[in-house]
């Protein structure tokens, strides 16, 4: 006859059941804790405005990668260090709500990568696809407390990502320093801060997209490259602007300075770009080339491959300004309030500029606009192609578009409407043609100014124009002909 079970034997292997079931409980619970965000208050931060940067560089080595930074205000006395080869894949995220007031010199954080290879997948070693790719900062307010406290700096590093940031009051809000290559930055505020907003300095970079993002108020200049080996720059749909103090050094909006370095295959479309025209040598897009290098053919220039479309441009001293740069094209952007000059290209060849808009629109033209002066001037140019452009009302110039000491030049199809003294100006001028243009000055005054005044040059032709004022060419300068004189 079988025994049936005693109520103590049946309790005994109900507790067994029951302690493997909690052992079972707490493993799951602690392989979830692996898997889930490690919390910094977890590591000992309290964000109660008291220094915390102890806790996040405890939490940043704890190895966890997946950071979460929840409401508070965190202060940091020194710098937060990713080791990223030692530490593995780091992402430190917030929802919006979390504060970290820089309080000490230096960035908030640095990323510290090993990649010394380029964006080609085979030349990115094994350790920076396991231990370093991608990176990423977001959903966090940076304020500088410290006269020398920066937002983020990151080096070495491959596939950084920083998004949904504020960084403000500091000296710079992202700094890329040294080598890094395929770097996001998106949506993203980057707000009066006292030197540059995003800046590129002396840095080895491919392949960075700037986007979605407002930088602006920042006194050294908003996206500003200085030196290094830049190529694959995309800044687009931005606002950027009021990028320069009254007191620094002329800087601009979009600053592209590739003196001691390289530069190429950059993009600054669909961005509003404008003020402030009271700063000295304010402008929106500013582009220097590359100095000459021994090894360069004398006078050669490489820098360049540039395209501005899209884009809207006003209130500062020039609004796009090049130097030393070739192979740019600027077309479908809507202009205005150029104080000094609304375009200014100076020693630079195969340039296409196109069916913009440089209007004086009456609703920004009073006051401190009616002082802005505009107008296009090319000095040095060569291999140059003016079309399509519609420009009126420039003020106390010689002319809407000057040229001086240029050559190989084609203006066609443009309309040059009401402007002092002159529509065009062209001295020492060569193999230029001036085509199917309308150049007229309807305003009382009409019969003060010139069309189109040539003071010196040779081989060019004039022709098919609908000129109104004065058609003044130098002899042996030019072909006329075919043009209609009111």
């Amino acid at each position: 006859m079988k025994r049936r079970p005693s109520s103590i034997q049946l309790g005994g292997v109900l507790i067994v059941l029951l302690i493997g079931a909690v052992h079972a409980g707490e493993i799951r619970e602690r392989a979830n804790a692996t898997d889930r965000l490690a919390n910094v208050r977890d590591f000992g931060a309290v964000g109660d405005g008291k220094d915390d940067a102890g806790a996040f560089q405890r939490a940043v080595d704890s190895r966890r990668g997946d950071i979460f930074v929840p409401r508070g205000t965190y202060r940091f006395g020194r710098t937060v260090v990713a080791e990223l080869d030692r530490i593995g894949p780091l992402s430190i995220t917030g929802s919006g709500t979390a504060t970290i007031i820089m309080a000490g010199p230096g960035p908030a954080f640095k990323l510290v990568g090993t990649h010394d290879g380029t964006a080609d997948p085979s030349s990115v070693k094994e350790n920076v696809w396991l231990n370093q790719r991608m990176p990423t900062v977001s959903g966090l307010e940076i304020v500088g407390a410290h006269r020398e406290a920066c937002g983020i700096e990151a080096t070495g590093t491959m596939k950084a990502t920083f998004s949904k940031l504020s960084i403000r009051k500091a000296l710079h809000g992202i700094h890329l320093t040294k080598r890094n290559r395929n770097v996001i930055i998106s949506d993203c505020h980057v707000y009066e801060n006292r030197g540059i907003g995003i800046y590129l300095d002396h840095v080895d970079l491919h392949q960075i997209n700037v986007g979605n993002s407002h930088v602006s108020y920042n006194a050294g200049g908003g996206v500003v490259q200085r030196a290094g080996n830049v190529r694959n720059l995309q800044i687009g749909n931005c606002d950027i602007e009021a990028n320069m103090g009254q007191q620094t050094p002329a800087t601009a909006n979009v600053l592209i300075d590739a003196t001691g370095g390289s530069i190429g295959e950059i993009a600054v479309t669909g961005c509003t770009l404008q003020h402030t025209h009271s700063a000295p040598g304010s402008a929106n897009i500013r582009i220097i080339g590359e100095s000459e290098v021994r090894t360069y053919a004398q006078g050669e220039r490489r820098g360049g491959n540039v395209t501005i479309t899209g884009n809207i441009l006003s209130d500062v001293q020039t609004n796009i300004h090049l130097r030393k740069v070739r192979g740019v094209t600027i077309v479908g952007n809507t202009v205005w309030k150029g104080y000094e000059h609304d375009f200014l290209m100076e020693d630079c060849s195969n340039i296409v500029v196109g069916s913009n808009v440089l209007d004086r629109n009456p609703r920004y033209h009073y006051g401190d606009g009616a002082t802005a002066n505009r107008g296009l001037v090319f000095r040095k140019c060569s291999q140059v192609a003016v079309t399509g452009l519609n420009i009126n009302n420039v003020r106390r110039k010689e002319a809407a578009v000057i040229l001086k000491t240029c050559r190989d030049f084609t203006i066609s199809g443009c309309v040059i409407l009401d402007c002092d003294r002159s529509g065009i100006l062209m001295d020492d001028v060569q193999d230029t043609v001036v085509s199917g243009c309308v150049v007229r000055d309807t305003r009382e005054q009409a019969g003060k100014t010139a069309a189109l005044i040539l003071r010196k040059g040779k081989d060019n032709l004039i022709v098919g124009n609908l000129l109104s004022g004065k058609l003044d060419v130098a002899a042996n300068s030019a072909e006329v002909a075919n043009n209609l004189e009111n």
